[in-house]
């Protein structure tokens, strides 16, 4: 199966495509993220014959989530695959295909679904580079919407960050904005390594302002780099995926009440930008995380390990963790709303950071 995929990638049935992003204008565009996500993949396969898609629906139904629209129009079923229901399955395939040199792209319809093959994620992909003293190069990326939707009950809502962070071997990124995502995606094929892409549903009809820096077929987000969406002076929120969004409301919100709040997105779980969040706390003096994840062992904790390691002594209140309720996703509306963090949330959280302090005994 891995020398025909082989063949077909670099054999003569490959149709190039050139980009329709390459004719914009120096000028401010506004695009989705679906749009910043679709026209990152066309640029990578048209540079490079050795990147294909697979997965479930991606082709003829140009995607579930329209992310793959036009893709095998362009290059056609070589390199566009639809598969079967089949997640342990068509992983796997992708997986030997990146031994051999190929750079697959996997998609999974949610992430929840990315349980089936995460024998062939983790055991396969993320240990292969060090278990072969760099011989074994694995560059793919399995990508796909992550965390919770709306009203898709427990079994489509699970915020997998940590549990793919917390794995060596594996680079896992988490985009928010168009640019996030165009930068974030490219970055992610041309990379080595194996790349978990979490997406988030609610964010693919998004829009945001891209200059024509980010419309380049050259830009590339780095990875393991944080970025400040808003700079402030007296608490830090980070934030990553759809919860960014939330945290410069509540920033909004809390600067009407004379609270200036810095908003960090992540962008990167793993590598995770300590030096940027630590130099936040050093200026801000205190801290808030965001995420959908559940609290135990989540990204939150991890960043508050970070801080208390090499930042404890500048904090002047408790680290504040805003995170998902430690239930499974209900399906109820109401329910699902109290089990997902909410801007209220980061703002109270904020609130109390900068009206209580440390107490005087602790910080002795």
């Amino acid at each position: 199966m891995f020398g025909i995929v082989r063949q077909k990638a670099f054999g003569q049935r490959i149709r190039p495509a050139v980009s329709a992003w390459r004719g914009y204008s120096s000028a401010a565009k506004e695009i989705t993220v679906r749009e910043a996500l679709n026209s990152a993949l066309d640029e990578e396969m048209s540079a490079d014959p050795k990147v294909f898609l697979m997965g479930e629906e991606v082709g003829e139904y140009q995607g579930a989530y329209k992310i793959s629209k036009g893709l095998l129009d362009k290059y056609g079923p070589e390199r566009v695959l639809d598969t079967p229901i089949t997640e342990a399955g068509f992983t796997g395939i992708g997986v030997g295909a990146a031994y051999h040199g190929l750079k697959p792209v996997i998609e999974f319809m949610t992430f929840n679904f990315s349980m089936q093959a995460i024998d062939h994620i983790i055991n396969s992909a993320a240990k292969s580079n060090y278990m072969s003293s760099g011989q074994i190069s694995v560059p793919i990326v399995f990508r796909g919407p992550n965390g919770a939707a709306a009203g898709v009950g427990a079994q489509h809502s699970h915020c997998y960050a940590s549990w793919y962070a917390s794995c060596p071997g594996l680079k896992v990124l988490a985009p928010y904005s168009s640019e996030d995502a165009r930068g974030l995606l490219k970055a992610a094929i041309r990379d080595p390594d194996p790349v978990v892409f979490l997406e988030n549903e609610l964010l693919y009809g998004e829009t945001f302002p891209v200059s024509a820096e980010v419309l380049d077929s050259s830009f590339c987000v780095p990875i393991g780099k944080a970025k400040i969406e808003r700079e402030g002076k007296d608490v830090t929120i980070t934030a990553f995926s759809k919860m960014v969004g939330y945290a410069l409301k509540a920033a909004e919100i809390l600067a009407k009440e004379g609270i200036s709040a810095e908003v960090i997105n992540l962008r990167s779980i793993r590598p995770l930008d300590r030096d940027t969040i630590n130099a936040s706390v050093r200026k801000t003096n205190r801290l808030v995380t965001v995420e959908e994840g559940f609290p135990q062992h989540g990204v939150g904790a991890e960043i508050c390990t970070s801080v208390v390691e090499e930042s404890f002594g500048y904090l002047d209140a408790p680290v504040e963790r805003i995170a998902g309720a430690d239930v499974p996703m209900p399906y109820a509306a109401n329910l699902e709303r109290l089990a997902v963090p909410q801007v209220e949330d980061i703002v109270r959280a904020a609130k109390r950071a900068c009206y209580r302090s440390v107490p005087m005994a602790a910080a002795a």
